[in-house]
């Protein structure tokens, strides 16, 4: 019986693309990647209405993402990249991950 391997790949950026984090999950999932994301793509982290506590797990798990995948894609449109996706980015480097970009930076 053969076992496929399935490439992983996590997004990061900012939350308030999450309309874009929908679109790209959903180009890579019909290529055949495992998929891991934001939490929600339906609303960006500043909308929702957790405890910081929760907010400080959030970033913890993706970086547990960050530490399964094979790729961690950073969706900067327009350039943009905040603070979280700066240290997410740093980190995958520290844990010498592949990184792509949306838009090249």
């Amino acid at each position: 019986m053969s076992v496929l391997k399935f490439p992983i790949i996590v997004l990061c950026g900012s939350t308030k693309y999450y309309e874009l984090f929908d679109k790209t999950s959903l180009e890579y999932t019909l290529n055949g990647w495992i998929v891991l994301s934001i939490g929600s793509h339906r609303v960006s982290d500043k909308n929702l209405e957790i405890s910081k506590e929760q907010f400080e797990m959030l970033g913890e798990l993706h970086r547990r993402k960050i530490d399964m995948a094979d790729l961690v894609y950073i969706i900067n449109k327009d350039g943009y990249m905040g603070q979280g996706t700066r240290d997410e980015i740093e980190y995958a480097k520290s844990q010498n991950k592949k990184i792509e970009y949306l838009e090249s930076i």
